[in-house]
C-alpha cells in the first residue's frame, strides 16, 4: 500500500470536473509522514504544526479508521482509512464507484448495471481515483500540511477577507506526482491556529490565485476538527468520522442511506 502511495503527489485541478478554481491533492499515506524538515522555514513549520494541532494533531488523525461526506452536494464519499477502500456514489445519477487503493482496481456500476469491459473499468477507476484525491483533500487539507514533498516557506502576517488576523504559510512541492507546478497560500489565524482561509495557485508563477476560499464553521467529529464550509454553494456536508466501517459497504452497489450512516 505504501509503495503505491509514495508514487503521487500533489495533482493538478481535475479536468473532468470542467472548474478551474477546485484544487486536488494526491494522498501519499494515511499518516503525516516523511516531511522534510530542511526543505521549510522553522517560522513555517512551527506554524503548520499549530495549525495541525488545532485540527486534533497528527496521533488524532492517524488513529481515524474511516471519514464519510458530502462534496459539494454532488457525490458522497466513503473512505476507509485504515484498509484503503474507498466508495463514490454520484447525487445526480446511479453512478457508484468502488476503489482498492492498495491495488488499484476498481468496480463501477451506471445506467442499472456493473460494467465490466476493461476500458471502462479502467476509465472510471481513474475517475473514482481523481474525484477522492480531490474531495479529501478540500475537507482536511489543514491536517496534510506537512505531508511528503511538501516545501513551507513563512509569508508573514495579513487579515483574512473576513478580517481574521492570520500568519500566512505558503505550500511548494518538491518534483513528485503530475503537477508539482501548484501552489497554496494558507491563512493560519493568530489566535484560533486553524487555518482560516485558503488560496489555490494552479501554478507558482502566477501572480493571482486561481481561487481562494474560507474555511468556516470548524467542528469536531471524533478527535478530530473539520471544516466543512468553504463559503457561499461550496459545502462539505455529511461528514462523520468512524471507528469502524462494513467490509460490505465497498464490496457490493447495495444502496445505502448515507445521511444516516
Amino acid at each position: 500500500m505504501k509503495n503505491i502511495l509514495r508514487l503521487v503527489g500533489f495533482c493538478s485541478i481535475i479536468t473532468f470536473m470542467h472548474c478551474k478554481n477546485e484544487p486536488s491533492e494526491a494522498v501519499h499515506t494515511p499518516q503525516l509522514s516523511r516531511f522534510v524538515a530542511a526543505n521549510s522555514d522553522p517560522e513555517a513549520i512551527m506554524i503548520a504544526d499549530a495549525a495541525i494541532e488545532a485540527c486534533g494533531g497528527t496521533e488524532a488523525w492517524n488513529a481515524v479508521k474511516g471519514l464519510k461526506w458530502n462534496f459539494f452536494g454532488r457525490r458522497w464519499l466513503l473512505w476507509d482509512k485504515e484498509n484503503q477502500h474507498v466508495r463514490i456514489d454520484n447525487t445526480q445519477n446511479d453512478t457508484k464507484l468502488l476503489l482498492d487503493l492498495k491495488t488499484m482496481k476498481g468496480r463501477v456500476y451506471k445506467d442499472g448495471k456493473e460494467w465490466t469491459e476493461p476500458d471502462t473499468v479502467q476509465k472510471y477507476t481513474n475517475m473514482a481515483y481523481k474525484q477522492w484525491i480531490n474531495d479529501m483533500y478540500w475537507l482536511v487539507a489543514p491536517l496534510k500540511i506537512k505531508d511528503e514533498g511538501v516545501r513551507l516557506r513563512y509569508l508573514g502576517e495579513d487579515t483574512t477577507q473576513t478580517g481574521i488576523a492570520s500568519d500566512v504559510i505558503e505550500l511548494k512541492f518538491d518534483s513528485v506526482g503530475v503537477t508539482p507546478q501548484n501552489m497554496y497560500k494558507l491563512w493560519v489565524g493568530k489566535n484560533s491556529k486553524l487555518v482560516a482561509q485558503w488560496a489555490y495557485y494552479s501554478d507558482a508563477t502566477d501572480s493571482v490565485p486561481s481561487m481562494i476560499t474560507p474555511f468556516d464553521n470548524y467542528l469536531r467529529y471524533g478527535n478530530v476538527f473539520i471544516s466543512g464550509d468553504r463559503g457561499g454553494k461550496r459545502q462539505l456536508t455529511g461528514i462523520k468520522v468512524f471507528e469502524e466501517l462494513p467490509k460490505e459497504w465497498f464490496e457490493n452497489f447495495d444502496a445505502l442511506d448515507f445521511e444516516h450512516l
